[in-house]
């Protein structure tokens, strides 16, 4: 069975084939879509749901939303805290589109077997407030029709229940005052079955100066405000409130964010249930749903899969121990038409940076580099870490994004592009080129390496990753083996340590080798050294009456002596093929003359010289040795042999 390319199996949608998405569209804005300006994927609940991928702990909250609408239980606050990007505005907006049922429940994919998993015949109708803290002034009000609203506790009550709603807390509303928990409770229950959602909380209590009034009221009346909602909603068992707060102190922004954000968790604590995160595994069908209009068939995706799975088998010894599982099988499967491996270095590596959003980021990245494979027609089988085309400027820029400085002019020379060394590399030898194994390569150690932080106890990728980065079924794993050496060799960039391999902004000791290189002299270094390499080599000869490495002729007795004598010619007296042989010249200037006087006997004289072929070679090689020489001797090590 012939390797597919993937792009004959798998059919992304129009906007990621097409390039016309915009990265703020994968941003979900929930107060768009309560105002009915969102774009369609989000706006539509049909749409939405038939690209949502409802995740263990989606499905977890849910069930709870529903059995609390149908007052069969559930928790009456839910604090959604996970890390920047995991997913906590698209799961406040499968929340909205459950609720405000603008279509049944029966049209939204995957929510027919939850119902039915709660014991929920008939989902009630709900009303919804949505709270966005930063779309929300505390210095501005808001004004609906003929009122003013000026405070978090005002647009609630004008949300849920209108004009009837905002009378009951107007005084509360003007002068920055809590309303209170008999308040809220009585609001509540008027507007049951209700589902409150508030985004990004901190984000509007943190501009609150402490001890300064503002329209919306003080630091301390919100907090309490939120204290009261949170106690208000246990009282109304078919009503429940949805919390976003960001997991760190970075994302809480300054010092009133964190007092903001400790504040909130404090009362949150009392009656919150936390929203489990998206899982590794479950972003694989999250992102192929956004990005794929159509993973391919089963049968097809399984066929490519097992090719890759028997390929690890076959060649265990090269590749990580969980590709010899029957799971890893499935999780090619998962995540066709693109390599586990890739999902396992963003989700692992790169979400470590600070402010890449995990799956909103992945999302971005995969879509930018999916549409440029498709424009230019790649073949491959997956979309692998060897697969992402560096070259291009928007893949570039997206990849270095939330790098430090520095890392451009090292993809430009390094890694990918028609002016680094692996596209020389594979251009210059068609074991390499044909499979594209040097840059392949690079791109894989450039992905497992890249977001490392400098501090870490262990550096780079292991070998046996990079395989699995770079080389496709039917191809021979040697060859990637050997172009790894062939780049360690030639790259500045790229250092290397035991079996870890990794990219980094700064040269590695090749470059500063490289450049000492350039200043070793011929005449008062390289000479010498190689005199003292060929005299070494002879040691004590008893062949000769004396041997004679790089001698003027004056010094080359002119005798019987106890033998023959044997002199070795200089470098730039090799002996060459051709017309032209500089090894002949030199040796007729010793053997007619000592010096200025002629040489008596000529017969006593052999002549070893180097050959021409390999000189420049040996050159190279001795500047090699004597610059590791220098560095050695710098850092206090001397080499003892060449």
């Amino acid at each position: 069975m012939s390797l597919k390319p993937w792009r004959e199996i798998a059919t992304p949608h129009k906007d990621v084939l097409a390039g016309t998405f915009k990265q703020s569209e994968f941003a979900a804005d929930i107060t768009q879509v309560a105002n009915g300006e969102a774009p369609s994927e989000y706006q539509g609940a049909q749409q939405f749901y038939a690209r949502t991928y409802i995740t263990e702990g989606m499905h977890l909250l849910l069930e709870s939303v529903a059995q609390r609408l149908a007052s069969q239980g559930g928790d009456p606050v839910v604090q959604l805290q996970t890390a920047f990007g995991g997913g906590k505005t698209h799961t406040l907006l499968a929340v909205y589109h459950l609720a405000s049922r603008s279509v049944p429940t029966s049209q939204l994919s995957g929510i027919p077997p939850l119902l039915d998993e709660a014991g929920i015949a008939e989902l009630p109708k709900a009303r919804v407030a949505v709270i966005d803290g930063i779309k929300l002034s505390p210095s501005q009000s808001r004004t609906y029709g003929q009122q003013t609203i000026n405070t978090l506790w005002g647009e609630l009550a004008w949300q849920l229940l209108g004009e009837a709603g905002f009378e009951q807390l107007a005084d509360s509303d003007r002068d920055g005052t809590s309303p209170g928990k008999e308040i809220l409770t009585n609001l509540i229950r008027q507007a049951a079955p209700c589902v409150i959602l508030i985004d990004e909380l901190v984000a509007f209590i943190r501009q609150l100066e402490i001890g300064k009034q503002y329209k919306a009221g003080t630091f301390d009346s919100n907090v309490s405000f939120i204290q009261a909602l949170t106690e208000a909603m246990k009282s109304v068992p078919n009503a429940i409130m949805l919390a976003s707060l960001p997991e760190s102190e970075i994302e809480a922004g300054g010092t009133m964010g964190k007092r903001a954000l400790e504040a909130l968790e404090k009362y949150f604590a009392r009656v919150e249930s936390v929203w489990k995160p998206v899982a590794t595994e479950e972003a694989f069908e999250i992102v192929r749903r956004r990005l794929f209009e159509n993973p391919g068939d089963r049968a097809e995706v399984e066929g490519i899969s097992r090719q890759f799975s028997d390929f690890y088998r076959k060649h265990a010894e090269k590749f990580p121990l969980e590709t010899q599982s029957n799971e890893y099988f499935e999780r090619l499967t998962r995540s066709y038409p693109i390599h586990p491996e890739i999902f396992d270095r963003l989700y692992e590596d790169w979400s470590t940076l600070e402010k890449f959003q995990r799956t909103r980021g992945v999302l971005q990245y995969m879509a930018i580099v999916i549409h440029r494979l498709w424009n230019t027609d790649n073949r491959d089988a997956l979309i692998m870490p060897g697969t992402l085309p560096l070259d291009d400027s928007n893949v570039r820029t997206k990849s270095i994004h939330y790098l430090p400085q520095g890392w451009e002019p090292v993809i430009e020379r390094e890694i990918d592009g028609s002016h680094s060394v692996p596209f020389e590399i594979d251009g210059h030898d068609t074991r390499f080129g044909s499979v594209q194994a040097a840059r392949r390569t690079t791109r894989t150690v450039f992905l497992g390496s890249a977001p490392a932080a400098a501090n870490q106890a262990v550096r780079g990728i292991q070998a046996e990753r990079i395989l699995l980065g770079a080389v496709q079924p039917g191809q021979t794993v040697g060859v990637f083996e050997d172009v790894l050496k062939r780049l360690c060799d030639r790259l500045h960039y790229l250092y290397s340590e035991q079996d870890r391999y990794w990219f980094d902004t700064r040269p590695n000791l090749r470059r500063e080798m490289e450049s000492r290189k350039q200043n070793i002299s011929d005449r008062d270094e390289l000479q010498i050294l190689i005199k003292s390499r060929v005299t070494r080599v002879f040691g004590r000869n008893h062949h000769f009456g004396g041997i004679h490495v790089f001698t003027p002729s004056v010094d080359i007795p002119d005798d019987y002596g106890t033998g023959p004598r044997l002199v070795v010619l200089p470098t730039h007296a090799a002996y060459s093929r051709g017309e032209n042989n500089p090894a002949f010249t030199d040796a007729e200037k010793i053997l007619y003359n000592r010096g200025d006087q002629p040489r008596q006997k000529q017969n006593r004289l052999i002549f070893l010289a180097p050959d021409f072929d390999v000189v420049s070679r040996l050159k190279e090689q001795g500047r090699i040795y004597l610059a590791w020489d220098s560095i050695a001797a710098s850092h206090g090590e001397r080499s003892e042999g060449w």
